[in-house]
């Protein structure tokens, strides 16, 4: 089979070649389309990770706030219940179902419901991260905020959360890279990312391998650019010398 690379200077109405890939005024080439489509791809990406680092991390405190068992009960009801249904599911659930619960909900654009989708589903398995890492804490942490005075909010705010926030640095990159991949599921409610792109692209030019190589290349570099990102964070933010607790040991 030859490869046909010249397949993304192609115009999307004619089919006719444009100089330099990037179509200008009435020329739109499949490039223009696929680098839209990574900017959505970006956007739902990025909005979902925001909205499961806040949800997460609200839960994962619950999970861990010693004097109120209904609220850590509620916050192991949330993860269970996010966590064990499928993604694609939830994306219908929030599309199709919760709008017709919630009449205002109707008008909310594809793209917003799909970002709650992800971002909550996301966020059930930060809190779950959020959670182990405040209880891989040293107690003597605990103890010494509760020495100084700090009431409970103070010391998870200025003792705990940021000792636990670098423990989780790791597994919090791999969301990161994994929120990235999973937004792939948004075409299935037609929001013009990469996936629906390939599918949509490839039935166009027959030239499926070619548009897939280039989506996929596309979902690697998001994925390295969020990995050194965070590698970056974590290595700025190390502690020297911390060891979390079942590890060998704090200070």
């Amino acid at each position: 089979m030859a490869w046909d690379w010249q397949v993304f200077c192609k115009d999307t109405i004619d089919g006719e070649i444009v100089p330099g890939c990037f179509g200008t005024g009435d020329a739109y080439t499949y490039l223009n389309w696929m680098m839209s489509a990574w900017g959505w791809t970006v956007s739902v990406s990025l909005c979902a990770l925001a909205l499961a680092l806040i949800v997460g991390s609200i839960i994962g405190i619950i999970r861990t706030l010693p004097d109120n068992p209904w609220l850590v009960r509620l916050g192991n009801v949330w993860v269970e219940l996010f966590r064990n249904v499928p993604l694609l599911v939830q994306i219908f659930l929030w599309y199709h179902v919760v709008p017709s619960l919630f009449p205002v909900m109707r008008d909310f654009p594809p793209f917003i419901l799909v970002v709650i989708a992800l971002g909550l589903f996301t966020s059930a398995r930060i809190a779950e991260q959020v959670r182990s890492g405040i209880q891989a804490l040293p107690k003597g942490q605990r103890y010494a905020g509760m020495a100084m005075g700090f009431t409970t909010p103070q010391y998870y705010r200025y003792v705990i959360l940021p000792m636990a926030y670098r423990i989780i640095l790791p597994p919090l990159t791999s969301e990161s890279m994994n929120i990235f991949k999973n937004s792939s599921v948004a075409f299935a409610v037609s929001i013009a990312e990469l996936t629906q792109f390939y599918l949509q692209a490839g039935e166009e030019t027959s030239r499926n391998m070619e548009i897939y190589i280039g989506v996929v290349l596309l979902y690697i570099f998001s994925a390295l650019v969020i990995n050194r990102i965070m590698a970056f964070i974590e290595k700025r933010s190390r502690v020297p010398g911390f060891v979390a607790a079942g590890t060998g040991g704090g200070h």
